[in-house]
């Protein structure tokens, strides 16, 4: 997920068309009372373009985060941390999450990243992470995406 800083003249159905989503995945993700609110200067979480980088998993009975990162080959904490999650947080039959695609590296920013540490951190040029994340703010726990 990545977050979208609301700009003026910004409305739900214009974000939706810039992410390549829908209404509906913009309310899954935020809150309703969240979203009816929209001023310049907040953010609401956006989703990536799905397609490209993600795959759609429906949680089935006796599922964890462990068992699904486990069988999809990926770091648990990454896989809480793309769906906006905690190791202990509570998920439940067909709940639906993110599945990073293999392919790609993913990065949780942190506070304090710039442009040249993420670039460096995937061992590739900043045009390159620019390229493959067109929304860039370097807020703390932005999804970053790069090709292997």
């Amino acid at each position: 997920m990545n977050y979208y800083r609301i700009q003026s003249g910004d409305t739900l159905s214009g974000i939706a068309h810039k992410f390549e989503t829908d209404l509906e995945t913009l309310r899954k993700l935020n809150t309703d009372a969240y979203l009816n609110d929209l001023r310049v200067g907040m953010d609401i979480i956006v989703p990536k373009n799905q397609d490209q980088y993600f795959s759609i998993y429906n949680i089935e009975a006796g599922d964890s985060l462990y068992k699904i990162a486990r069988k999809y080959n990926i770091n648990p904490q990454l896989l809480a941390s793309l769906n906006g999650l905690d190791m202990e947080d509570y998920i439940y039959p067909n709940q639906e999450i993110l599945i990073p695609k293999s392919g790609y590296s993913y990065y949780i920013t942190a506070e304090g990243d710039t442009l040249d540490t993420v670039a460096d951190m995937f061992k590739t040029t900043k045009d390159n992470v620019l390229k493959n994340n067109p929304t860039i703010y370097l807020l703390k726990d932005q999804v970053l995406v790069t090709k292997r």
